[in-house]
């Protein structure tokens, strides 16, 4: 749980996307208490959860009130059609509701570089409002390995190590993190099958699965990966590392509105 924080008067607003779900028979805006706290003690930001409205509310008005945004990661699927793909199999979880407010948000946000860190389903939008395109099961892909967690495993095997990433030198989170390689979990089924064309691999899996990526071009921190850093955070070098350079970029964005 976040600690509370009396110095957090002029932090910089992170917009923490929610998934629109059913909770009994009741439609609520939810948003996993990991990546707020990640945002808030992880980058050292102010959070705040963006309801998903499918463009109810102005791209324009919550890009001025926020100085950073998180695409979290989720149960649901991306919708296939918003990237031509194959109709889902049937049962597949999705959030039209999220889709909707996520992609369009996405491209804006980008375009006025204010900071966008996608994780997981987040990192999958990113791709998608790009113009990439996904595997919806990883795992029934020849040559690739199984991505996704275990049901009936408890959390801390769920969101333990699962693989090994290749960090790609010279790039932006080999900059941030000084080494070749790292070990992440994995609870994913959904994948980039075709990488966005303006996003820059970052890290890749020992299958070639893309692991994470950058934006070619963007004016601020746009970066996104498929694994879960927000999970237990400050326990792993990298995933501090990350959340550090996004709120430093957060940081910078509310300098620049306030000159």
């Amino acid at each position: 749980m976040s600690k509370p924080n009396p110095q957090s008067g002029n932090k910089p607003v992170v917009g923490v996307i929610a998934d629109l779900k059913m909770i009994g028979l009741h439609p609520f805006h939810c948003a996993g208490n990991k990546y707020v706290v990640a945002a808030v003690d992880g980058a050292d930001t102010y959070a705040v959860v963006l309801p998903a409205l499918s463009g109810q509310q102005s791209i324009e008005q919550t890009l001025a009130l926020c100085d950073g945004l998180m695409f979290t990661g989720s149960p649901s699927n991306v919708e296939p059609h918003h990237y031509s793909g194959p109709g889902s199999a049937p049962g597949t979880l999705h959030d039209p509701a999220r889709d909707a407010t996520s992609l369009p948000l996405i491209r804006a946000a980008i375009e006025a570089g204010v900071p966008v860190f996608g994780i997981c389903r987040g990192f999958q939008e990113i791709n998608v409002a790009l113009g990439g395109t996904l595997h919806q099961k990883v795992h029934e892909v020849t040559g690739m390995l199984t991505h996704r967690e275990r049901e009936e495993d408890p959390l801390d095997v769920q969101y333990g190590p699962a693989h090994e990433i290749s960090i790609v030198p010279g790039g932006k989170l080999a900059g941030w993190y000084k080494a070749g390689s790292a070990t992440v979990n994995s609870l994913h089924n959904q994948g980039v099958q075709k990488l966005a064309p303006s996003a820059q691999v970052e890290a890749i899996a020992p299958d070639g699965l893309v692991e994470a990526f950058s934006v070619k071009g963007a004016r601020s921190f746009a970066f996104a990966v498929q694994w879960h850093p927000e999970w237990l955070f400050a326990n792993s070098p990298l995933s501090v590392a990350m959340f550090k350079e996004f709120g430093a970029a957060c940081r910078q964005r509310r300098a620049e509105k306030e000159k």
